[in-house]
Protein backbone atom coordinates (compact mmCIF):
# COMPACT_ATOMS: atom_id res chain seq x y z
CA UNK A 1 0.00 0.00 0.00
CA UNK A 2 1.13 3.54 -0.74
CA UNK A 3 2.00 5.77 2.18
CA UNK A 4 -0.25 8.77 2.68
CA UNK A 5 1.34 12.15 3.37
CA UNK A 6 -0.05 15.50 4.49
CA UNK A 7 1.87 18.72 3.84
CA UNK A 8 0.79 21.67 5.99
CA UNK A 9 2.05 25.01 4.66
CA UNK A 10 2.48 25.49 0.92
CA UNK A 11 5.28 28.04 0.72
CA UNK A 12 8.47 27.40 -1.26
CA UNK A 13 9.61 24.57 1.03
CA UNK A 14 6.25 22.87 1.57
CA UNK A 15 5.42 23.27 -2.09
CA UNK A 16 8.64 21.54 -3.17
CA UNK A 17 7.93 18.63 -0.80
CA UNK A 18 4.38 18.35 -2.11
CA UNK A 19 5.49 18.38 -5.75
CA UNK A 20 8.30 15.86 -5.22
CA UNK A 21 6.07 13.39 -3.38
CA UNK A 22 3.27 13.78 -5.93
CA UNK A 23 5.70 13.24 -8.82
CA UNK A 24 6.71 9.95 -7.20
CA UNK A 25 3.08 8.84 -7.21
CA UNK A 26 2.46 9.26 -3.48
CA UNK A 27 -0.93 10.13 -2.00
CA UNK A 28 -0.54 13.72 -0.76
CA UNK A 29 -2.94 16.07 0.96
CA UNK A 30 -1.88 19.73 0.67
CA UNK A 31 -3.13 22.21 3.28
CA UNK A 32 -2.74 25.96 3.87
CA UNK A 33 -4.72 28.83 5.36
CA UNK A 34 -4.36 30.83 2.14
CA UNK A 35 -6.85 29.78 -0.52
CA UNK A 36 -4.70 30.95 -3.45
CA UNK A 37 -1.88 28.62 -2.44
CA UNK A 38 -4.26 25.71 -2.02
CA UNK A 39 -5.73 26.35 -5.47
CA UNK A 40 -2.23 26.24 -6.93
CA UNK A 41 -1.77 22.68 -5.68
CA UNK A 42 -5.29 21.41 -6.36
CA UNK A 43 -4.10 19.78 -9.59
CA UNK A 44 -0.82 18.53 -8.11
CA UNK A 45 -1.74 16.94 -4.79
CA UNK A 46 -4.28 14.14 -4.32
CA UNK A 47 -6.32 16.49 -2.11
CA UNK A 48 -6.00 20.21 -1.39
CA UNK A 49 -7.62 21.76 1.68
CA UNK A 50 -8.00 25.32 2.98
CA UNK A 51 -7.79 25.25 6.76
CA UNK A 52 -6.17 26.50 9.95
CA UNK A 53 -3.86 23.80 11.31
CA UNK A 54 -3.83 25.41 14.77
CA UNK A 55 -7.51 24.51 15.12
CA UNK A 56 -7.74 20.98 16.50
CA UNK A 57 -11.29 20.52 15.21
CA UNK A 58 -10.13 21.28 11.65
CA UNK A 59 -7.37 18.66 11.83
CA UNK A 60 -9.79 16.12 13.26
CA UNK A 61 -12.32 16.81 10.53
CA UNK A 62 -9.85 15.96 7.76
CA UNK A 63 -8.76 12.77 9.55
CA UNK A 64 -5.18 13.91 10.06
CA UNK A 65 -4.37 11.02 12.40
CA UNK A 66 -4.91 8.56 9.54
CA UNK A 67 -1.95 9.89 7.55
CA UNK A 68 1.30 7.95 7.74
CA UNK A 69 3.44 11.09 7.76
CA UNK A 70 2.66 14.77 8.25
CA UNK A 71 5.09 17.49 7.17
CA UNK A 72 4.64 20.84 8.96
CA UNK A 73 6.14 23.36 6.54
CA UNK A 74 4.61 26.55 7.96
CA UNK A 75 6.57 29.66 7.00
CA UNK A 76 7.50 32.47 9.36
CA UNK A 77 4.81 31.88 11.98
CA UNK A 78 6.80 29.95 14.60
CA UNK A 79 3.88 29.98 17.04
CA UNK A 80 1.58 28.32 14.49
CA UNK A 81 4.27 25.76 13.67
CA UNK A 82 4.73 24.81 17.34
CA UNK A 83 1.01 24.68 18.09
CA UNK A 84 0.30 22.59 15.00
CA UNK A 85 3.05 20.13 15.95
CA UNK A 86 1.72 19.88 19.49
CA UNK A 87 -1.82 19.15 18.28
CA UNK A 88 -0.55 16.53 15.83
CA UNK A 89 1.32 14.78 18.64
CA UNK A 90 -1.74 14.83 20.89
CA UNK A 91 -3.87 13.39 18.08
CA UNK A 92 -1.43 10.50 17.71
CA UNK A 93 -0.02 11.17 14.24
CA UNK A 94 2.49 8.41 13.43
CA UNK A 95 5.38 10.51 12.12
CA UNK A 96 5.83 14.29 12.08
CA UNK A 97 8.51 16.22 10.18
CA UNK A 98 8.71 19.95 10.94
CA UNK A 99 10.50 22.85 9.28
CA UNK A 100 12.52 24.84 11.83
CA UNK A 101 13.21 28.53 11.43
CA UNK A 102 16.16 28.69 13.82
CA UNK A 103 17.95 26.83 16.63
CA UNK A 104 15.49 28.03 19.30
CA UNK A 105 12.56 26.78 17.23
CA UNK A 106 14.31 23.43 16.83
CA UNK A 107 14.83 23.11 20.60
CA UNK A 108 11.11 23.66 21.24
CA UNK A 109 10.14 21.18 18.52
CA UNK A 110 12.44 18.58 20.06
CA UNK A 111 10.85 19.08 23.47
CA UNK A 112 7.31 18.61 22.18
CA UNK A 113 8.21 15.45 20.30
CA UNK A 114 8.70 16.23 16.60
CA UNK A 115 10.06 13.07 14.96
CA UNK A 116 12.23 14.84 12.39
CA UNK A 117 13.31 18.48 12.22
CA UNK A 118 14.69 20.03 9.05
CA UNK A 119 16.27 23.33 8.09
CA UNK A 120 15.44 24.29 4.49
CA UNK A 121 18.70 26.25 4.24
CA UNK A 122 20.58 22.99 4.60
CA UNK A 123 18.11 20.44 3.24
CA UNK A 124 16.44 20.70 -0.12
CA UNK A 125 12.84 19.63 -0.41
CA UNK A 126 13.68 16.88 -2.89
CA UNK A 127 16.26 15.32 -0.54
CA UNK A 128 13.79 15.19 2.33
CA UNK A 129 11.06 13.78 0.10
CA UNK A 130 13.31 10.87 -0.84
CA UNK A 131 14.24 10.15 2.77
CA UNK A 132 10.65 10.06 4.03
CA UNK A 133 9.17 8.21 1.07
CA UNK A 134 10.84 4.91 1.89
CA UNK A 135 11.91 3.21 5.10
CA UNK A 136 14.86 1.80 3.14
CA UNK A 137 16.36 5.12 2.00
CA UNK A 138 18.32 6.68 4.86
CA UNK A 139 19.89 9.61 3.07
CA UNK A 140 19.93 11.20 -0.35
CA UNK A 141 22.52 13.57 -1.84
CA UNK A 142 21.84 15.14 -5.20
CA UNK A 143 25.01 15.30 -7.35
CA UNK A 144 23.29 16.80 -10.39
CA UNK A 145 19.81 17.03 -11.87
CA UNK A 146 19.99 13.34 -12.79
CA UNK A 147 22.58 11.67 -10.52
CA UNK A 148 22.70 11.04 -6.77
CA UNK A 149 24.37 9.18 -3.92
CA UNK A 150 21.88 7.29 -1.77
CA UNK A 151 22.12 5.28 1.46
CA UNK A 152 19.81 2.26 1.18
CA UNK A 153 19.15 -0.44 3.78
CA UNK A 154 19.62 -3.94 2.36
CA UNK A 155 16.40 -5.97 2.44
CA UNK A 156 15.81 -9.69 2.90
CA UNK A 157 15.98 -10.11 -0.89
CA UNK A 158 19.67 -9.21 -0.86
CA UNK A 159 20.62 -11.20 2.24
CA UNK A 160 23.33 -13.79 1.54
CA UNK A 161 24.00 -12.67 -2.03
CA UNK A 162 27.34 -11.41 -3.34
CA UNK A 163 27.82 -8.40 -5.59
CA UNK A 164 28.95 -10.65 -8.42
CA UNK A 165 25.90 -12.92 -8.15
CA UNK A 166 23.54 -9.94 -8.18
CA UNK A 167 25.39 -8.30 -11.11
CA UNK A 168 23.96 -4.95 -9.99
CA UNK A 169 26.17 -2.78 -12.19
CA UNK A 170 25.20 -4.62 -15.39
CA UNK A 171 21.50 -4.95 -14.54
CA UNK A 172 20.86 -1.50 -13.08
CA UNK A 173 23.77 0.69 -14.19
CA UNK A 174 24.60 1.72 -10.61
CA UNK A 175 27.59 1.17 -8.34
CA UNK A 176 27.71 0.14 -4.68
CA UNK A 177 30.78 2.07 -3.53
CA UNK A 178 30.68 1.11 0.15
CA UNK A 179 28.84 -0.84 2.88
CA UNK A 180 28.13 0.13 6.44
CA UNK A 181 27.74 -2.88 8.73
CA UNK A 182 27.36 -1.85 12.35
CA UNK A 183 30.46 0.21 13.15
CA UNK A 184 32.41 -1.20 10.20
CA UNK A 185 32.67 0.54 6.82
CA UNK A 186 33.71 -1.47 3.78
CA UNK A 187 34.95 0.86 1.03
CA UNK A 188 35.17 -0.39 -2.58
CA UNK A 189 33.81 -3.84 -1.66
CA UNK A 190 35.06 -6.89 -3.53
CA UNK A 191 32.75 -8.65 -5.97
CA UNK A 192 32.71 -11.64 -3.61
CA UNK A 193 31.54 -9.54 -0.65
CA UNK A 194 28.35 -11.01 0.85
CA UNK A 195 25.48 -8.60 1.59
CA UNK A 196 23.58 -9.05 4.84
CA UNK A 197 20.07 -7.84 5.62
CA UNK A 198 20.37 -4.48 7.40
CA UNK A 199 23.65 -3.51 5.72
CA UNK A 200 23.63 0.13 4.61
CA UNK A 201 24.57 0.28 0.93
CA UNK A 202 26.14 3.48 -0.42
CA UNK A 203 24.86 3.60 -3.99
CA UNK A 204 25.82 6.04 -6.74
CA UNK A 205 24.18 6.38 -10.14
CA UNK A 206 21.44 7.95 -12.20
CA UNK A 207 18.24 8.69 -10.29
CA UNK A 208 16.13 6.53 -12.62
CA UNK A 209 18.49 3.57 -12.18
CA UNK A 210 18.64 3.93 -8.39
CA UNK A 211 14.85 4.12 -8.26
CA UNK A 212 14.56 0.99 -10.41
CA UNK A 213 17.05 -0.86 -8.18
CA UNK A 214 15.17 0.14 -5.01
CA UNK A 215 11.78 -0.91 -6.36
CA UNK A 216 13.08 -4.19 -7.82
CA UNK A 217 15.57 -5.37 -5.20
CA UNK A 218 14.81 -3.47 -2.00
CA UNK A 219 11.06 -3.04 -1.72
CA UNK A 220 9.61 -5.47 0.80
Amino acid sequence: MKKEFAVIGLGRFGGSICRALSEEGMEVMAMDVIEEKVNEFSSIASHAVVGDSTDESVLKSIGIRNFDHVIVAIGDNIQASILTTLILKELGVKHITVKAQNDYHEKVLNKIGADQIVHPERDMGKRIAHSIMSNNVLDYLELSDEHSIVEIVASQRLDGHTLISLDIRAKFGINIVAFKRGKDIIVSPQATEVIRKGDILIVIGADVDIDRFEKTMIGE
